[in-house]
């Protein structure tokens, strides 16, 4: 048959036009479909139009099959069928919703990636994609569905703030070792090196011990809180950290409250993770209340690691 003497209506127009006859309104189609009752009514319009017939009769007080649209739903519906019984077309990855996850490097690490196996058995067909930004180089990641940062409390939207945090100072047990007077004060901490990240500088906590040093100038200058982390494991000083991000080292014993369980002193942190945004779609939201929960549990867990209480 030359190409030119066909007319083939839409995919779309076809299921429309089909859900439409089996389930008896356009709202109903609309549902199983997806779309709107209008987006329904005009593909069956376009195909009505493509194929110079009227499928449902005009005027009926409910939604009713012309004589052509019955002999036309009889044609059409063994070709659908045919279509939907190919195995690619039921691939379930195609029944997956997408959604893209922005987050700092260390709150991926260390708080969204190790609670993930429980967001997939709550939600097995939404597949996600988690990419990394660089919080303190306002380097962002490209457009995701849900956006997280770190950045000022006080700057944050109502509702935002994913956890309140703590900060205390955190060291290897190797470090403190080879001290011949373990750290008691918090002015104790003179004898050691203190980590220093433009992140989490020490001043508010400096402040909130009474003491009036100023910001370590001393060492690298770590512009990421995880590198901080895996400085203090590896017993190169004394990080100004949060129990939420340090879990997995607090757990294995790599790093333990500078001043002992229960003793060194915290304060809340001044910047917290946040929601930047929250695409408007069913499956953003319910990770943003899910990811809120795991927070929780995250800042929940650190403290009860730093407070000896486990």
């Amino acid at each position: 048959m030359a190409t030119a003497a066909v007319r083939l209506p839409s995919l779309d127009g076809l299921r429309a036009f089909e859900a439409a006859a089996r389930l008896g309104t356009f709202e109903k189609a609309a549902d199983e479909l997806a779309i709107t009752a209008s987006a329904v009514g005009k593909r069956i319009g376009a195909l009505e139009e493509l194929l110079g017939l009227a499928l449902f009769q005009r005027g009926a007080k409910t939604l009713a099959l012309s004589a052509g649209g019955k002999e036309y739903l009889a044609q059409v519906r063994g070709a659908l069928d045919l279509l939907s019984a190919v195995p690619l077309h039921q691939r379930p990855a195609q029944r997956r919703v997408r959604l893209r996850v922005s987050a700092p490097p260390t709150f991926a690490r260390q708080i969204l990636v190790p609670a993930l196996p429980s967001f997939s058995a709550l939600h097995p067909d939404i597949e996600l994609e988690v990419v990394l930004s660089v919080p303190y180089l306002d380097l962002a990641a490209a457009a995701a569905d849900v956006d997280i940062r770190h950045g000022p409390v006080d700057a944050m939207l109502p509702g935002a703030v994913l956890l309140h945090d703590h900060l205390l100072p955190l060291v290897s047990p190797a470090l403190l070792a080879g001290e011949t007077s373990p750290p008691r004060e918090p002015a104790d901490l003179a004898h050691l090196p203190l980590l220093r990240t433009p992140v989490e500088p020490w001043l508010p906590w400096l402040r909130a011990q009474g003491l009036d040093w100023p910001e370590p100038d001393q060492g690298p200058r770590l512009v990421d809180l995880g590198l901080t982390l895996e400085a203090a494991r590896c017993g190169q000083g004394v990080a100004l950290a949060r129990p939420s991000l340090a879990r997995q080292a607090l757990r294995a014993g790599e790093l333990v409250p500078a001043l002992g369980p229960g003793q060194t002193p915290m304060i809340a942190a001044p910047s917290a993770y946040h929601l930047l945004q929250v695409a408007d779609e069913p499956a953003a939201a319910g990770f943003a209340a899910w990811l809120r929960e795991a927070c929780a549990q995250a800042a929940s867990e650190g403290l009860a690691l730093v407070s000896g209480s486990t």
